[in-house]
């Protein structure tokens, strides 16, 4: 059984990114210390924010260096929300980068993507109402 769900991204600049989600989450971090953020979504689901070093550091050359993949999409944070389009809209003022913008998709929600500063693919979801 899990108790609690973690994505973690590696980011280029921690501080940044904390100042960065908490302002688009409208969210303060549950944790924030050196090399780890957390910011609590839903209940035990958890994004986190960890320094691209951490990670190598921690595990070595097991992995290849993530300051290599910047700039190209790693992963994607897909958050179902209320008025899409506004955290959409929040999202590109904080300056991320526009993918596309809020539009109807076959799986029944209406999605809005961006990128973030480090690559990482932001879309906000909302479910349609037929």
């Amino acid at each position: 059984m899990v108790i609690e769900s973690y994505m973690i991204l590696y980011v280029a600049d921690q501080d940044r990114s904390t100042n960065y989600y908490s302002q688009l989450l409208n969210l303060e971090a549950r944790l924030e210390v050196p090399g780890m953020t957390e910011f609590e979504l839903s209940n035990g689901c958890v994004l986190g924010l960890m320094p691209e070093q951490g990670i190598k550091k921690l595990l070595g050359d097991q992995l290849p260096d993530p300051a290599l993949a910047r700039g190209i999409p790693r992963a994607e944070v897909y958050l179902l929300v209320k008025n899409a389009k506004a955290y959409h809209e929040r999202a590109l003022s904080l300056g991320a980068q526009p993918l596309s913008p809020l539009t109807k998709r076959s799986w029944g929600h209406r999605v809005a993507y961006s990128l973030d500063f480090d690559g990482h693919v932001i879309a906000f979801a909302e479910e349609m109402n037929y």
